[in-house]
């Protein structure tokens, strides 16, 4: 059985008059599908870019965030452990690690 209406996605967009007479002649159907290309800004191609960029400066700051966190964490045990401790001695040398609270 012949098929007589056009294959594809594209049968909207040949005359039927055209297909018939393609199919009964042997002639070739040439479509011609004409493109617009989009002016402006492609932003996808720019987007990208940005959010790498915006993601390496939030975790550079977050670094940062965790560092101070841990510094202030390590210096208040520090604090606590000498003011705890007292005075500290080896061979004759003493040492004091914190003020007297008077």
């Amino acid at each position: 059985m012949r098929q007589h209406t056009p294959p594809g996605h594209m049968a909207p967009h040949i005359p039927a008059d055209d297909w018939h007479r393609a199919q009964t002649t042997g002639q070739p159907v040439v479509i011609l599908a004409p493109t617009t290309t989009p002016t402006g800004t492609p932003w996808r191609r720019l987007l990208l870019p940005f959010a790498i960029a915006g993601a390496a400066v939030a975790g550079g700051w977050g670094l940062v965030a965790a560092l101070c966190a841990l510094l202030d964490a390590a210096a208040h045990t520090a604090t606590v452990i000498a003011g705890a401790a007292g005075p500290i001695g080896i061979g004759g040398i003493t040492l004091k690690l914190t003020r007297n609270k008077h």
